[in-house]
């Protein structure tokens, strides 16, 4: 009876830890589309049932002082450390859309989507109108 009760326990806390390591939630490696170099961290945490994303670090010394210059509104000449990139996700089946992501580097801003592949590979798209017209990035889970 013991083992059993045992076994469940470590069962359900087992199911727990997988289940919350199978979300886009955490620390994830951006890469450089043009180099392949790891270029930033961003955190991304749920607030209020929507889904955001801000840079926690910059990877290259050089360029942690660097600002958004060519931002709008409250983002315009903002530190890029710092500043909140994915804004407004809703979880929509497997992926996570319905709102907006950041390019610091141009000051636009798109329809984001993101979803998961695997569970340390997040795929993020940046469209504008449908997600055919747009491009991919993948980030990797920061452990």
């Amino acid at each position: 009876m013991k083992k059993s009760i045992v076994f469940s326990l470590v069962a359900f806390f087992a199911m727990i830890f997988n289940a919350q390591s199978q979300n886009v939630l955490g620390k994830w490696k951006t890469i450089d589309d043009e180099t392949g170099q790891a270029k930033s961290i961003v955190e991304i945490y749920e607030k209020s049932g929507k889904v955001y994303g801000k840079i926690i670090d910059i990877l290259n010394p050089e360029k942690r002082k660097s600002l958004c210059t060519k931002c709008s509104g409250e983002d315009k000449n903002a530190p890029v450390l710092g500043l909140l990139i994915i804004k407004g996700l809703v979880k929509d089946g497997d992926e996570y859309n319905g709102g907006k992501i950041l390019d610091p580097l141009k000051g636009e801003e798109y329809k984001c989507l993101i979803a998961l592949e695997g569970k340390d590979k997040l795929k993020v798209r940046g469209f504008v109108g449908v997600s055919l017209f747009g491009r991919t990035q993948y980030w990797y889970r920061v452990k």
